[in-house]
């Protein structure tokens, strides 16, 4: 069931992306960004979790820097494969455009609960310690999925 969303929105005879499925007792705790240039570009950050990526698509693009927060959407479940994706998603297939890795790596968790994840990622550009915190729909930010993004201070 936790992948029943990524199939539904996929046809695997037109796009190149992987079928997967959940992986039970993979070796680690993966994580991967992938830059998605689709409709609009943006940023798709990705942890391992119970056999799956959870993902999250960052619209504007990681944050490098203390202070910088990031409105990050969360979305449906990927397989552990798609952690080696790159290619074209063709043209009229959910997510059609460009994904290429930005980073990747394995990553330290420290928390994950309902409304707050933090760990740490070690890639090439993501060293720091992150926090995840889920928002509260609003006005400016209607709906339950919405996370704020942000590395966390030492």
């Amino acid at each position: 069931m936790a992948l029943e969303d990524y199939h539904r929105r996929r046809d695997f005879n037109k796009t190149g992306e992987p079928k997967g499925a959940v992986e039970a007792g993979s070796s680690g705790l993966v994580f991967v960004v992938q830059r998605h240039d689709a409709s609009n570009l943006h940023f798709d950050l990705r942890l391992e979790r119970e056999g799956v990526l959870k993902s999250w698509a960052v619209p504007k693009g990681i944050p490098l820097e203390l202070g910088v927060r990031r409105l990050a959407v969360q979305t449906e479940d990927h397989p552990l494969d798609y952690a080696d994706f790159e290619g074209t998603i063709p043209q009229g297939e959910y997510g059609v455009g460009e994904v290429k890795i930005w980073d990747k790596g394995f990553y330290e968790l420290i928390k994950w609960v309902d409304k707050e994840i933090i760990f740490t990622p070690h890639g090439d550009k993501m060293k720091k310690t992150y926090v995840l915190i889920k928002m509260k729909s609003s006005v400016r930010f209607p709906g339950e999925d919405n996370w704020l993004l942000f590395m966390k201070k030492t």
